[in-house]
């Protein structure tokens, strides 16, 4: 079924839309949910409110990019669960990964303002585009998905060794790409 015909049976108000949907990009929302939230149910948890999410907003939204609207929905949401569950206690794959990137933005503020959150995002998008696919990959995987440098190593075939040290160039020429772009947060 394609994202148009998802779509439609989302203004349509089909109760087929939820299950279609998640045929078709359940397994993506388990990853990305999977990948910031360590335990099973938690992440299981957060798919099903992302459906009620995408359910909520079509109608009166229409997205683009159905893949990215879900996308995006699951990762708030999962973001948002993972900071509830470890609001005592700081630590796990998602929160390392954060903290890594955060490295190399000139502050360690948010962007407090959407003009400068869109303007980051041009920028991150940017920067991306200029990179190989591998380090493309590397990228969003570990800063998207929050996937470990081992798994993201198994999947590309690689050293964890050789994708830790990818994603540490990564990050310092983003920062330098900042820096240049004069981006300050």
């Amino acid at each position: 079924m394609t994202d148009g015909e998802i779509t439609a049976l989302f203004f349509a108000r089909s109760e087929s839309a939820v299950s279609s949907l998640q045929e078709k990009y359940g397994a993506l929302m388990r990853s990305i949910a999977g990948g910031i939230l360590s335990d099973p149910r938690d992440a299981e948890e957060c798919v099903a409110d992302a459906c009620l999410a995408v359910w909520n907003r079509i109608p009166p939204e229409s997205p683009n990019s159905l893949m990215a609207f879900t996308a995006k929905i699951t990762r708030n949401l999962s973001s948002k669960a993972y900071h509830r569950n470890t609001a005592v206690k700081r630590g796990g794959a998602h929160y390392v990964a954060l903290e890594e990137l955060a490295e190399c933005l000139p502050s360690k503020e948010t962007p407090e303002t959407e003009l400068a959150a869109a303007e980051l995002t041009r920028l991150l998008n940017r920067f991306l585009s200029e990179q190989t696919h591998d380090n493309r990959v590397i990228f969003m995987r570990r800063y998207w998905f929050s996937e470990s440098a081992k798994k993201i190593a198994k999947r590309l075939g690689m050293k964890e060794g050789a994708v830790l040290t990818r994603l540490s160039r990564l990050r310092q020429k983003f920062g330098k790409y900042l820096e240049k772009e004069e981006w300050f947060a």
